[in-house]
């Protein structure tokens, strides 16, 4: 799975109802992406852990903890490429999910769910990027 595609599954599974904490949008890509091949789920683990990676920077993440800051950066990306491509380019966007407490944890369950539906066993993933907060050496360097 390609970025282009990720975001259009994000945009394609993204509920009009209120949702600020990504539960809806979570199931809808669970079922969308088990219902489909084993490689989709894992393309779609590697584009997410890359979307979260890329917002684990001192400049978002300074004051929050771990949890908090994982969590606050999955609701930026189930925002939408928009919303997170903005907040790319300006990291005061960031603020107001920090400060909202706008979480979106069931996002990072999705491709473990997807896959265990799939196969019918538990996946010990790995990504080529960690999305676990303040992995991103790069992004916590001073300077």
């Amino acid at each position: 799975m390609n970025e282009n595609a990720f975001w259009q599954l994000i945009s394609d599974c993204t509920s009009p109802l209120p949702d600020p904490d990504a539960v809806r949008l979570a199931a809808a890509l669970t079922n969308r992406l088990a219902a489909g091949r084993l490689a989709t789920v894992t393309g779609f683990a590697e584009q997410l852990s890359w979307a979260l990676y890329r917002l684990d920077r001192r400049e978002y993440g300074h004051d929050l903890s771990g949890g908090g800051f994982l969590y606050t950066r999955a609701a930026v990306v189930a925002a939408g490429r928009e919303a997170y491509e903005a907040v790319l380019r300006d990291p005061e966007l960031f603020v107001p999910y920090a400060a909202g407490l706008v979480w979106a944890e069931d996002l990072l369950y999705v491709p473990d769910m997807a896959y265990r539906r799939i196969t019918g066993e538990e996946w010990d993933r790995s990504t080529r990027y960690s999305y676990e907060s303040y992995s991103n050496a790069a992004g916590w360097a001073e300077g």
